[in-house]
């Protein structure tokens, strides 16, 4: 279980967010400004709350009261980017290594040929990612965050780079990921049609507050303004 109750001022703008998820995926959704990338960031570690608990798995990662912060490295988090941010210079066998090698885990080959499988990525070891599609990139980058052995996978907007003919191709990877991986995830977006098909439980934020929580039938029809 992922459990939440932060604030932070950044700026003008503040978030000031309450939920607790058992979802398999959980959405954070909202248009842009409201607050998710922020949100996520302060899971991540990225961003100290100013006030509140955050706790995965009865495990405390946050708590400003008892002056916890759990620093990034040790928090056992993946974090996909927008963007994949692999590694220009190392092939997708080496950029695939790097988080268990950065985490000092030992070599599962196993667990490895699972991830690569599950993502079908195999034909790409040998390529470095210029040569690389942007969907396959974003599969070599969750592949990467798979490796780390993470117990919670951060999604920030996976898909927001690409256009619709890559979003199909990587979509049902991602539901995939849901149903296989046995990883529970925190997804963010800005997209109706992506959080029906993957989420199992709904934040939706609006200027930096929780405006609602549940299941997919919390989304709207059509996305108001943050």
């Amino acid at each position: 279980m992922l459990q939440v109750d932060v604030s932070k001022q950044l700026g003008e703008f503040s978030i000031e967010a309450s939920f607790a998820s058992e979802g398999r995926v959980t959405g954070l959704f909202g248009a842009s400004g409201a607050g998710k990338t922020s949100l996520i960031n302060i899971i991540a570690g990225l961003l100290r709350p100013d006030r509140g608990i955050i706790t995965l798995d009865g495990d405390t990662l946050d708590d400003s009261a008892a002056h916890t912060h759990i620093p990034v490295h040790r928090r056992r988090i993946g974090y996909v980017f927008q963007d994949a941010r692999l590694f220009p210079h190392l092939d997708v066998r080496q950029n695939l290594d790097y988080g268990r090698r950065m985490n000092h885990l030992a070599e599962d080959p196993a667990a490895r040929k699972r991830v690569i499988d599950l993502l079908d990525i195999g034909n790409l070891m040998d390529r470095r990612p210029g040569r690389l599609s942007g969907g396959e990139r974003h599969r070599v980058a969750l592949g990467r965050a798979l490796l780390s052995q993470p117990r919670l996978l951060l999604l920030d907007e996976p898909l927001g780079s690409l256009d619709e003919g890559r979003k199909e191709e990587i979509l049902p990877y991602l539901v995939r990921l849901r149903d296989e991986a046995g990883i529970p995830m925190v997804y963010v977006s800005h997209d109706a049609t992506e959080m029906r098909q993957l989420a199992t439980q709904v934040v939706m934020l609006r200027r930096g507050r929780v405006a609602a929580f549940g299941g997919t039938e919390v989304l709207p029809t059509a996305l108001s303004p943050a």
